[in-house]
């Protein structure tokens, strides 16, 4: 087994000469500003594909936190030009908000106010004010919440809806995608919220701010964890009603640290331990039913307890992070084990040694998904170099 400090230097050579270089080189469209659309494995540029708010927001964000690690310029410099480009480009100059794509020429092709966009907005905007003390992008933060608070908050039930139109009245289909059923809140999306409100609560502890936190919490203590407490149930309608019986095993163990990490930012320490009971409950479901032989995280599993044979690389950052937070917590070995075994995995299998960066889905074969891009509206390094960062701070404790 690799003693601490050897595993620290491995995780730092993948995130600072792999990861963050690969989208520094790549990733940047030098004529028409921005990100690229879609990049293949093979560096193949898709310009035609619509550029998203979520990439946009998460490339800030990655390269944001990358900045508060090292201090190197480039990274600073990364972080402006994504700030730049989410300003100029996704930035709605007449009802507030978020877009959810533009075009390469910036130009809006789906206007509706995601909840789950606007989450990675305020995420990625409170970073770089972490990161850079620009106040604009805190006022900007802060405006994204309230526009959030009074058009999708849900008072009757708690919580917030999927998305909004336009000018942030009522919208028929509020889907993440078109693999979802219509529904008129989500797991997902609360989960990043509650992610996104936590991370601008550090910069700005504003007590409505941290109400809703507080409320977002409950509701997955009370609504969102499954009786038993072993898995987060996904869909709803508005009183809280399960819509589907599937099990998202990358979300469950994402989920088992997030959840801790904004009870501690609150500093509610009763929250916090039944928070941690929670998290270890769920860490522990996902050991015993979410890990394919090789050590890497199941994606899914369907009503139908069919599970997604694929290897993707989200859930595999976050069993590193997951794992190694509920060994944190009890320190029972097999937890740190399987953090470990993600990362093996992750360096057998899911690094690109020719192209760079690491493929996002293989086959359950572990050949890459033929057409599945390195780069696109979700695929971004927001995950793998969360992971990386956060394996390197809880190592140095």
């Amino acid at each position: 087994m690799m003693v601490e400090n050897t595993w620290q230097t491995e995780i730092h050579r993948e995130l600072t000469g792999n990861i963050l270089p690969f989208w520094m080189q790549h990733a940047r469209d030098p004529e028409q500003g921005g990100f690229y659309g879609s990049l293949s494995n093979h560096l193949v540029v898709d310009n035609q594909s619509p550029r998203s708010a979520i990439l946009t927001a998460r490339i800030l964000w990655t390269f944001s936190a990358a900045y508060g690690y090292e201090r190197r310029p480039e990274y600073l410099a990364m972080s402006e030009y994504a700030f730049a480009y989410l300003c100029q480009k996704f930035i709605d100059p007449l009802y507030g908000g978020v877009y959810w794509s533009v075009d390469a020429q910036g130009q809006p092709l789906q206007r509706r106010k995601h909840s789950y966009a606007q989450a990675f907005a305020i995420y990625g905007l409170s970073e770089f004010y972490r990161a850079s003390a620009d106040a604009t992008a805190l006022h900007m933060a802060q405006h994204l919440f309230e526009l959030l608070d009074q058009y999708a908050y849900e008072p009757r039930f708690g919580g917030y809806l999927e998305g909004r139109a336009e000018d942030w009245s009522a919208t028929i289909d509020m889907r993440l995608s078109e693999k979802e059923i219509d529904a008129q809140k989500s797991m997902n999306t609360l989960l990043h919220l509650l992610e996104a409100f936590t991370n601008l609560y550090r910069v700005w502890p504003d007590s409505h701010l941290g109400q809703r936190m507080l409320e977002l919490t409950n509701i997955f203590l009370e609504h969102i964890l499954e009786p038993g407490g072993q898995h987060l149930r996904l869909l709803f309608d508005d009183r809280w009603n399960s819509l589907v019986n599937s099990v998202s095993f990358g979300h469950d163990i994402e989920a088992s640290w997030l959840l801790v990490e904004s009870a501690d930012v609150l500093g509610i320490s009763e929250l916090s331990q039944r928070i941690k009971v929670a998290a270890v409950q769920m860490a522990q479901a996902v050991y015993e039913q979410g890990l394919w032989p090789d050590g890497c995280v199941i994606l899914e599993q369907d009503e139908k307890g069919q599970r997604n044979p694929e290897r993707h690389w989200w859930p595999l950052a976050e069993g590193m992070v997951g794992f190694y937070h509920a060994y944190q917590l009890t320190s029972r070995l097999h937890f740190e084990r399987a953090s470990r075994r993600c990362w093996q995995f992750a360096q057998d299998r899911m690094v690109d040694r020719q192209y760079g960066d690491w493929y996002k889905v293989l086959e359950a074969s572990y050949i890459p998904k033929a057409g599945y891009p390195k780069m696109g509206a979700w695929e971004c390094p927001y995950h793998h170099a969360r992971a990386c960062l956060e394996l390197i701070k809880r190592l140095n404790k």
